[in-house]
């Protein structure tokens, strides 16, 4: 597959991309003096990113053919006031998925603070959305809902999550839309994990039913997944698709299931679902682990693999823990 070599352009900061949604929703309020466009006009000639960020709101603007309702009928409210703010945000999670030019380099804290949906670490949550969707939010997880008159869009900001695509939404695409790119369900059941929280980190989708098309942001090539298939991709990279694991899924019923991980990847997974750092001396790392683990008694499964592989826990607190080989402790 040829993939495109472009170089992307540098990621606009996430007040600027706030910025940029509140003069659009102020501009399209029933009065517009003089003044406020003065002022409007100001901020753009400011900065180049301002200029940049507002030349990405009037694309969308066109891709929807203006606002869509609800945000119109919001700019009608008071400042300050609920709907307004909803408008704002939903603005911002439609910039974030028309593209990824939008992402923002900073932009996991200004997301948690205005995720509709999140966990903390250890935690997970089931929401049904009012279409019918069931939305499964594993451990240190947040979402965004936008849903529109023209498509219905979840925002994956971090983590991982499973959907059940609802009916009663019929007519109206559904999009899982990421940093790396967007996720076209039509009638499913399938995963997103976002693999890592490093910069440009994979995105990982696993399906049970139905079928996907996997759109990363800056490659022209689609690709659709099959019940039963798995692949990773970023903005400029679709790897190979792969057979579903079907222990990626045990989460859900509070468990964790390992067939010959090693252990320096088994305690990865481990650590999502704890807070602090977890890990093992790199002389046992690819010891094999195999069995069922309850994720919620983290202590209990490192005193468990402690047992088994007859290894020694080293702790200064709970929050941060090695395993060592028995020798070394």
């Amino acid at each position: 597959m040829r993939l495109n070599q472009s170089r992307p352009k540098a990621a606009i900061p996430a007040d600027i991309s706030r910025a940029a949604a509140e003069w659009l929703v102020e501009l399209q309020s029933a009065e517009q003096p003089e003044t406020l466009r003065q002022q409007w006009q100001a901020w753009r000639d400011a900065h180049p990113d301002h200029e940049r960020a507002w030349q990405h709101i009037e694309l969308l603007g066109e891709k929807l053919g203006g606002l869509s309702s609800p945000l119109a009928h919001a700019t009608l409210a008071p400042r300050g006031s609920f709907k307004r703010r909803r408008a704002i945000k939903t603005l911002a999670v439609l910039l974030f998925a028309g593209g990824g030019a939008m992402a923002v380099e900073d932009r996991l804290p200004w997301w948690r603070l205005n995720a509709d949906y999140s966990t903390a670490v250890g935690e997970s949550r089931n929401l049904t959305l009012e279409d019918g969707t069931e939305v499964a939010l594993n451990s240190s997880s947040a979402i965004s809902v936008a849903y529109t008159q023209q498509q219905r869009i979840i925002m994956l900001l971090h983590g991982e999550i499973h959907i059940s695509t609802g009916h009663a939404g019929q007519g109206r695409p559904f999009l899982v839309a990421t940093d790396q790119g967007s996720i076209h369900a039509l009638g499913t059941r399938f995963g997103v994990r976002q693999l890592s929280d490093e910069k440009d980190a994979p995105i990982r989708v696993s399906l049970l039913e139905g079928v996907v098309e996997i759109a990363p942001s800056e490659l022209a090539a689609r690709t659709r997944l099959q019940a039963g298939e798995q692949l990773s991709f970023t903005r400029r990279m679709l790897a190979p698709v792969e057979r579903l694991n079907p222990n990626d899924n045990a989460w859900m019923q509070g468990m964790l299931v390992a067939d010959d991980m090693p252990l320096v990847e088994f305690l990865a997974e481990l650590a999502r679902y704890r807070p602090g750092s977890l890990g093992c001396h790199e002389s046992i790392a690819q010891l094999k682990v195999t069995g069922t683990y309850p994720l919620h008694d983290t202590d209990k499964v490192i005193a468990m693999l402690s047992d088994s592989l007859q290894l020694q826990v080293r702790s200064l607190t709970r929050y941060w823990v090695r395993l060592m080989p028995a020798h070394d402790a």
